[in-house]
């Protein structure tokens, strides 16, 4: 994976840091005219910008220990898996299960100049796996091998 995906690991939920800081600023600054006896503007600063602080701290450690969990192997009969920080998950997918292969790119992925794999594969609902963070060229270069094992691989059973 490439490292720029930290960026967009930690970019990502500071919007929602930054929503629900401004959300909780506001509601201290409703309240605090009624229920504290501090200057309700300074207090809704305080509060947005403490719960702001405790998000974006939490979404960088967060991605960093992320970025550190990732890994997928391409494996002779399968493409193996294994992220989490908190719980571990380690995914198997053989190739024979492999309906088809996407390259996503989102608005921000295209402004950082990644890609994201995603593999949907045969079985229950949401039976899709992604790897982000990839380069567009190695993005493609992997999705051409997993496609070439796929079809090699038709012939097999799915177990």
């Amino acid at each position: 994976m490439h490292p720029k995906v930290r960026i967009e690991w930690v970019v990502g939920p500071l919007f929602g840091a930054l929503l629900t800081a401004a959300v909780a600023g506001f509601i201290t600054w409703a309240v605090a005219a009624e229920y504290l006896p501090y200057d309700r503007t300074r207090s809704a600063v305080a509060v947005g910008a403490g719960l702001f602080l405790l998000f974006a701290v939490y979404g960088a450690v967060r991605a960093v220990f992320l970025y550190r969990s990732w890994r997928y192997v391409v494996r002779e009969e399968s493409l193996y898996l294994t992220r989490g920080v908190l719980t571990k998950v380690q995914t198997v997918v053989p190739y024979v299960r492999v309906q088809h292969i996407d390259t996503r790119r989102s608005a921000f992925e295209r402004v950082l100049g990644l890609s994201t794999l995603v593999v949907y594969t045969a079985g229950s609902r949401g039976a899709d796996v992604t790897i982000p963070g990839l380069t567009p060229d190695t993005a493609e270069d992997l999705q051409s091998r997993l496609e070439r094992l796929a079809i090699a691989s038709e012939d097999e059973d799915a177990v």
